[in-house]
């Protein structure tokens, strides 16, 4: 069964509208990723329920949770679409606001895709080498140094003599956090260089995670559709993005293999690919009673019909949750459900 993506250029509109009435409707914040798999899930729900189609906007994971966590006032968003867990710093930032209770309801799994335009050469990389073509600091001859590394050939001879150029996402995104924790870390964190210089481990993985700021990575904002055509107009160079994304435009560009790997559906379903991630909606319990419609969408975003190995999130893309750990969230969601009957 392939799975493709639907275009979601055209709900972009759904951001925030003015007339919107607080309490009145769901409002929905947060990853660029998970975005068009909720915005499936809030049209099904709008259309096959009495209650009004959530609003949705992509603002990134970390900035979504900056505007879910500013407050337990109806005007707040009463869910937060990430592609990462929430941090910490983040729950602590919740709580001095006043939002102490929040459920997490992870919906399936994604790849983390390197892509590039069909008219060029297919890359076979391992994370070493794109921690080298990425990371802010090397090791140069026994020390560390800023990265002087200008074309993938200088990286290995066995890759192509191209300028190193990396499209992907800000420092707000799900995404280029997972993508520093799976691939740069991994490759950095128990070189001598590093552990020399930066002993206190999580200092060194702060490190680990800095990206080159010398134009070799470019940040693109949060539309990884804009990626995709960045990647049209530039064919040698390479975009960091969602597995959905790639399969949605895959007559265009293809991703690159990683330790051996393809970045497929099976892939990525059997945790053969290396660069996957979990990705998860955030609810806030404080506005179950107050936001018609609340508990009863977050049923439908985990139901068999929707989140299921056959649902309509696969279809467009999502990898589905085992159906042992989906029964358990199912189960979560229930608990709300139940609570707000009580």
């Amino acid at each position: 069964m392939r799975k493709t993506l639907l275009s979601f250029t055209a709900f972009t509109a759904l951001a925030f509208p003015v007339c919107a009435q607080a309490g009145e409707q769901i409002q929905i914040v947060g990853s660029s990723t998970v975005y068009p798999f909720v915005t499936v899930a809030a049209e099904e729900f709008g259309n096959s329920t009495g209650f009004k189609t959530p609003i949705i906007e992509s603002t990134g994971t970390g900035g979504g949770f900056k505007l879910f966590c500013a407050g337990i006032d109806e005007a707040s968003p009463d869910m937060s679409n990430a592609s990462r867990e929430i941090k910490q710093s983040e729950r602590d930032m919740c709580a001095e606001n006043g939002v102490k209770d929040i459920t997490e309801i992870k919906i399936g799994f994604d790849g983390i895709v390197l892509a590039n335009s069909k008219e060029a050469e297919r890359y076979h990389l391992s994370k070493t080498q794109i921690f080298k073509a990425l990371a802010k600091k090397v090791p140069v001859n026994g020390a560390l140094a800023d990265n002087p590394y200008q074309s993938w050939n200088e990286i290995d001879p066995s890759l192509p003599n191209d300028k190193i150029e990396v499209y992907g996402p800000p420092t707000t995104s799900g995404t280029r956090d997972a993508f520093v924790e799976l691939v740069m870390e991994p490759s950095c964190k128990d070189l001598p260089e590093f552990v020399e210089a930066f002993p206190d481990k999580k200092v060194r993985g702060k490190t680990c995670h800095l990206l080159r700021e010398d134009g070799a990575y470019i940040e693109s904002g949060e539309n990884d559709n804009l990626i995709v055509q960045k990647l049209q107009s530039n064919p040698r160079a390479l975009g960091i993005f969602g597995y959905s994304f790639l399969e949605e435009n895959m007559d265009i560009v293809q991703g690159s293999i990683v330790e051996g790997k393809e970045p497929t559906f099976g892939n990525i379903s059997d945790g053969s690919y290396g660069v996957s991630r979990s990705l998860y909606v955030y609810l806030k319990d404080g506005h179950i009673g107050k936001t018609p419609g609340l508990v009863e969408f977050a049923t439908e975003l985990v139901s068999d019909e929707a989140a299921g190995e056959f649902g309509y999130l696969a279809e467009k893309g999502l990898i589905p949750l085992p159906a042992e750990e989906l029964a358990t969230v199912q189960g979560r969601v229930n608990a709300l459900v139940e609570s707000a009957a009580e």
